[in-house]
């Protein structure tokens, strides 16, 4: 299988963290011993030393002609949401769209897709800081101010900073399964998948201390019972909370709603189990808690756009050709 060829570009005051995301992220994916899933080039509208927003200088080897030779294009966050991209730029972006690429912006490259009229009746988001000017710049843009990521056809955009890496995972497990995105965040010692839809803004994601807070513990203690029926009262039971406190301590650590967030979970468990064994679909149901099977073809709809069945003929057959 030959590898997706992967055109990150760089720019004067480029984020130097988003500008080695895709190269981390896609870089990491496991795929055949001497065969990876991606080659990651760097290119920019003039070749040569650029300077990121951190001082760091950095060498890049290709012009904007390398946009034509790749399958996924990535725009890091543009350093300033007033300043508009290049023509150069721009016009190659649409050139590379007007061929069916992927294009992702990353935290504010979504403004550089937006300059390039690429985001006109599309859902797109970016960074939450910068949300008033990308309304107010791209009024036509189907805006999404409070998600992670999102993808409308060929284009995809993240949130700030850290939602770039979500971002990138996402695309590995849309392309690859779950089991290869679950390895890779591993790898990387992160969170296997935060779904798009959750909310940008997580006031305490990691707490402090270990008595600020009991839900690290309460979320392992669930996703080792995920088969049984688990409510707010009974995690809240497991915390030593009241329904209301636990409420509070939940959305307030992951950004989203008990109900979501096991959903999401069951849906992630199942996808690995598809994937990496023989187990009946009505056996899998049970397995991860959904109780029906039409519960889980309603989830796998909702979150991923297929059925448990297809998706297993998709990721077992990609599976299988990468060993």
């Amino acid at each position: 299988m030959s590898p997706m060829r992967v055109a990150v570009l760089v720019f004067d005051g480029a984020s130097l963290f988003h500008l080695t995301v895709p190269g981390l992220v896609l870089g990491t994916s496991p795929a055949s011993p001497g065969e990876p899933f991606y080659d990651v080039r760097y290119c920019a509208v003039t070749p040569g030393m650029v300077r990121t927003d951190t001082g760091l200088e950095v060498r890049v080897p290709d012009g904007l002609d390398a946009l034509a030779k790749a399958d996924m294009i990535i725009v890091p966050a543009w350093e300033d949401p007033e300043a508009r991209a290049p023509e150069a730029l721009t016009e190659a972006l649409r050139e590379a769209h007007s061929r069916g690429k992927l294009i992702v912006g990353l935290c504010l490259g979504a403004f550089v897709l937006g300059d390039a009229g690429l985001l006109d009746g599309r859902q797109a988001t970016t960074h939450w800081v910068a949300r008033e000017a990308f309304a107010r710049r791209f009024p036509t843009a189907n805006f999404r101010p409070d998600v992670l990521y999102v993808e409308d056809g060929n284009i995809v955009t993240s949130a700030g900073t850290v939602a770039a890496i979500d971002c990138c995972l996402n695309l590995v497990r849309e392309r690859h399964g779950a089991d290869v995105a679950n390895r890779t965040a591993r790898m990387l010692v992160t969170p296997p998948h935060r779904q798009g839809g959750q909310a940008q803004y997580i006031e305490k994601p990691v707490p402090q201390f270990p008595c600020e807070s009991r839900l690290p513990g309460v979320l392992e203690w669930a996703l080792e019972h995920l088969s049984e029926p688990l409510t707010v009262d009974t995690l809240a039971d497991v915390a030593h909370m009241s329904r209301r406190t636990f409420t509070r301590r939940f959305r307030e650590t992951t950004g989203t709603t008990l109900t979501k967030w096991l959903n999401a979970q069951r849906v992630s468990r199942a996808q690995q189990l598809l994937e990496t064994t023989d187990l009946p679909v009505e056996h899998i149901v049970h397995e991860v808690g959904f109780g029906t099977p039409l519960s889980m073809r309603q989830q796998f709809a909702e979150q991923l756009g297929t059925s448990p069945s297809d998706y297993r003929r998709t990721f077992c057959n990609t599976r299988r050709a990468s060993l």
